[in-house]
């Protein structure tokens, strides 16, 4: 099955467990706002091989997920892994299947373009639904940098 579009976000992490959730919870709020133009998303849950299907029809993969980096809570970085090493070494217990998918990926020959947005989270041990006030701060510029990374902000001004 081929995807309507080309750029497939992906929001990876645990919805019960506050801040860990974040990328669900991005994908989420932009699945209810009415998928932009040109983007498909998907709740990627806490990851794993059966993913690999998703990276294999999308040329394009936005990761949104939680790292526990020591950085303030509510810090957003840009990372673009090409290979399992690259991704940070404090990401949650989830993202070793993430790791692995990507040097899967390499080893088939068939590793889209990925972007990861990580968020810089204080704790994996918050149980809940909602997302602290650091992070709930920064969500419209989670959702504003996939946006641009998915080129759709560019569609939107011109």
């Amino acid at each position: 099955m081929q995807p309507e579009n080309k750029v497939l976000l992906l929001g990876i992490g645990n919805y019960l467990m506050g801040d860990e959730g974040i990328g669900v919870h991005i994908a989420q709020r932009l699945a209810a706002a009415g998928p932009p133009p040109g983007l498909d998303i998907l709740d990627g849950g806490t990851g794993g091989f059966h993913l690999l299907e998703y990276f294999e029809q999308y040329p394009q993969v936005i990761l949104v997920d939680a790292t526990l980096d020591g950085r303030p809570p509510g810090t957003i970085r840009l990372i673009t892994p090409r290979f399992a090493s690259d991704f940070p070494q404090a990401m949650s217990t989830h993202d070793i299947g993430l790791k692995d998918l990507v040097g899967a990926l390499q080893l088939l020959g068939r590793m889209p373009d990925i972007q990861l947005l990580v968020v810089s989270i204080d704790s994996i041990q918050q149980q809940g639904t909602e997302l602290t006030e650091e992070i709930e701060k920064v969500v419209p510029e989670i959702i504003e940098k996939v946006n641009y990374l998915a080129g759709i902000e560019k569609m939107i001004n011109n």
